[in-house]
């Protein structure tokens, strides 16, 4: 429908007597262009943002262009903080090492796009020091290499070197879990083979000491067998208790 060729073709001469049809059909063109664009825009931001100056605006491309000078950037500002943000970047080692490289790179393409440019190996050396001290390792064997590392070489290690740390987790964590098992085990079985002799003081010192009547207080015998305790019950009144089987 070409209604953005206001904003893509500078606006043509102005229609006099002597204009030809193709003129007079191209300045027609681009007119109304220019008028649809302009009424799209209009409609479509706030007028916050317009401004009042920006109603006496009668080309598109100046419309564009008044709006964009609300909404300009410090470039100084801007470099900044991606330079914080880039130099204070840290690996916990949590999620996808891979999309960690990819976005300090993405960072520095932004500072590239400010006029600030980072050398590649620069950036490898940003991102390895980054690391956390699990890749301590891995960064000495970079550094004892003569040869140095792109950016999808770096990627491609650091993967790999994740993957590999990943395992080596996973396998010490299932050794030490086995070896408490087999501790458990072992234990358990020693128990088993000293038997009575495996009992500790307390539980011999228990198993030794002489029965109390808790009637009497005398040694020798327990409550439910103490003559008193039957004499005592026969003279309330109580029933007998049941001899024991």
């Amino acid at each position: 429908m070409d209604i953005d060729l206001a904003l893509r073709v500078e606006q043509p001469a102005s229609l006099t007597a002597e204009s030809t049809p193709d003129e007079r059909k191209d300045f027609e063109r681009w007119d109304r262009s220019n008028r649809m664009s302009l009424m799209i825009m209009k409609h479509s931001i706030p007028e916050t943002f317009r401004g009042t100056e920006s109603e006496k605006i009668t080309l598109a491309k100046d419309f564009l262009d008044n709006i964009e000078q609300r909404f300009a950037k410090n470039d100084k500002v801007e470099m900044t903080s991606l330079l914080t943000s880039l130099m204070s970047m840290k690996y916990k080692g949590q999620g996808n090492i891979r999309e960690y490289i990819m976005e300090m790179f993405h960072t520095a393409s932004k500072l590239k796009a400010l006029k600030i440019e980072l050398s590649e190996d620069l950036l490898v050396l940003m991102v390895l020091l980054s690391l956390p001290p699990q890749f301590s390792q891995f960064k000495i064997s970079y550094n004892c290499q003569k040869e140095k590392w792109t950016l999808n070489e770096l990627i491609s290690h650091c993967v790999q070197e994740e993957e590999r740390l990943k395992r080596e987790k996973s396998e010490s964590a299932h050794l030490a879990s086995t070896s408490k098992d087999k501790g458990k085990k072992r234990k358990y079985q020693n128990e088993a083979a000293k038997g009575p002799a495996a009992k500790g003081p307390a539980q011999k010192k228990q198993e030794q000491a002489p029965a109390v009547c808790f009637f009497c207080d005398k040694t020798g015998h327990m409550k439910k067998d103490c003559t008193k305790y039957h004499a005592w019950r026969a003279k309330k009144g109580l029933p007998k208790l049941p001899k024991a089987e």
